[in-house]
């Protein structure tokens, strides 16, 4: 990782997820700092819990404020944190689950982003996978959006909630966890199967392209089915951080079904 990227990702922007970050205390915050004058109760808030925290709070000119949070809207807000981590796949697989069996049994949601070369989209994504319950995320090493303060912004604050992992190598891991027992959706908006026909209730790697693009004809190819999303409107597509949206919360449904049945029969859930 270059020490640009080492830097972007110790910086949380905004008054959300700088509260959330130092209400949880899993990121090391190293330091807050506030815009001077700054007063009122969120900053009153987030003064407390940085002081339970242990993390100075400084006054500073919003010039500085900008230039940390390079532009992005900070809300007279910024904190500095340790990095954020990238996993391993294999270490972050073998966590989600181990074995074939295990694969089976709790039916694993995976989301994998190939090559989204916007933060905000980046993080907006990370967002809807947090929300939607999905057990890891993979992205490739190279053309993707890096995990910045745009993008930990655009999570609200969520995106140090989900383990996330870098592959070299995207189409050879999509093959590599079809072997685990994974069935991989892609979602293309030319596929003639709409989303509402895919059987989600399995172990899954939804896979997602750019932007601009979709998905790359070698990660197409290593997918077991394409979906699409139908238009009943006047709209060619949507944009990538809805559609992540749509397809992981169609996964996550019958995981929620599952897991409700199995509270009212007094059983543990599958997932």
């Amino acid at each position: 990782m270059n020490a640009e990227l080492e830097r972007d990702t110790s910086t949380i922007i905004g008054r959300q997820p700088v509260r959330e970050a130092l209400e949880r205390g899993d990121l090391g915050i190293q330091k807050v700092m506030l815009k001077q004058g700054a007063s009122g109760e969120d900053i009153g808030v987030i003064r407390t819990l940085a002081g339970e925290r242990g993390a100075p709070v400084q006054y500073v000119p919003v010039e500085r404020l900008r230039h940390e949070a390079e532009g992005a809207a900070h809300q007279g807000v910024v904190a500095i944190s340790t990095p954020i981590r990238y996993r391993e796949v294999d270490e972050m697989l073998s966590d989600i689950a181990p074995t074939w069996g295990d694969v089976k049994a709790k039916k694993p949601l995976l989301l994998v982003v190939d090559r989204v070369t916007d933060p905000r989209n980046f993080g907006a994504i990370l967002r809807s996978a947090v929300a939607a319950g999905t057990d890891g995320v993979v992205i490739p090493t190279r053309e993707m959006a890096p995990l910045n303060a745009a993008a930990i912004k655009a999570s609200a604050g969520t995106a140090p909630r989900i383990p996330i992992a870098r592959s070299n190598d995207l189409p050879r891991f999509l093959t590599s966890i079809k072997e685990r027992g994974y069935w991989v959706i892609g979602a293309e908006g030319t596929a003639e199967t709409p989303h509402w026909d895919a059987d989600w209730d399995r172990p899954l790697a939804v896979v997602l392209g750019s932007e601009g693009d979709g998905l790359a004809p070698d990660v197409a190819d290593a997918c077991d089915e394409l979906v699409s999303i139908p238009m009943a409107g006047p709209a060619e597509s949507l944009n990538v951080s809805v559609a992540a949206g749509l397809l992981l919360y169609a996964a996550a449904q019958p995981r929620v079904r599952s897991g409700m049945r199995s509270r009212k029969e007094g059983e543990e859930p599958s997932t």
